[in-house]
């Protein structure tokens, strides 16, 4: 293993206001997510914002998934943290295409082995 951990960060635009909004369709999405990287998931907990909005974090063994949307942009910020042989970018793709982003930016940061050096991963147009 070349890092303790990979952090992908995600900002996704031109998603679905509706499901940007759905506390519970974005709770399982992201459970959904964990699981079809492989990983164990221990917590989960998800708020609801008036008039908008959610946040949550799906607490896994090798680290976490985490959301806050903002139907009013059709936006969605994200990060998935793994540590082990997971693939952090399975849950991030997964999530981005369920939320039907319509674009999105990706970083990933390794964690653990020494300064910051974050990779751009992609900037892409996504299809819906």
């Amino acid at each position: 293993m070349d890092t303790m951990g990979r952090h992908v960060i995600a900002e996704l635009w031109g998603c679905n206001v509706e499901k940007l909004n759905n506390m519970d369709l974005i709770e399982q999405v992201f459970v959904d997510a964990a699981l079809k990287a492989g990983a164990e998931v221990r917590e989960v907990a998800f708020h609801k914002f008036a008039p908008h909005g959610v946040s949550g974090v799906v607490i896994i063994s090798e680290s976490h998934l985490t959301i806050h949307s903002f139907p009013e942009h059709g936006y969605a910020s994200i990060d998935v943290y793994t540590c082990g042989d997971l693939d952090p970018h399975l849950a991030s793709n997964y999530i981005a295409q369920e939320l039907h982003s319509t674009s999105s930016e990706v970083i990933e940061v390794p964690r653990g082995m020494g300064p910051v050096q974050p990779k751009k991963v992609a900037v892409e147009a996504n299809q819906t």
